[in-house]
């Protein structure tokens, strides 16, 4: 797993899709960006007791596709992802959640100074190997 979150060989995993399918609950994707600077900050999921979740605390909620339980960012970490705005796609099945971070960050990774990285996204495909971005090593 440490060579996949920093590594530079780039192993996408095409599989995930179908794995998702078979979780215990219907779930859609959800983008959740940054309110303020708009940065993508992860892709997660979350079905309907999730999304609920989230409307009625104001935090953002998830279902985790690979434990099949409720997954409240921030819940053991700190960092959570107080609810601006959700919005929904033209087809109803695709969420974007826009928030406020509370806490250094979203990912479950760390930097090199052992910071919960800001986004999900830290690292830049180039000429097929992954480099992580300014900052985000």
């Amino acid at each position: 797993m440490k060579e996949l979150e920093e590594g530079s060989a780039l192993e996408l995993d095409f599989s995930k899709l179908q794995k998702v399918a078979q979780a215990a609950s219907p779930v859609l994707p959800v983008v959740v960006q940054d309110a303020d600077s708009r940065e993508v900050l992860v892709v997660a999921y979350a079905n309907r007791e999730a999304l609920e979740h989230s409307l009625k605390t104001g935090t953002a909620t998830f279902w985790s596709t690979s434990r099949n339980e409720l997954w409240i960012k921030g819940a053991t970490s700190g960092d959570t992802l107080k609810l601006v705005d959700v919005r929904v796609n033209c087809e109803q099945n695709s969420l974007l959640y826009l928030v406020r971070m509370v806490g250094g960050g979203v990912c479950h990774t760390k930097d090199a100074e052992g910071k919960t990285r800001r986004t999900c996204y830290y690292r830049s495909l180039r000429d097929g190997e992954l480099s992580f971005l300014e900052g985000m090593k």
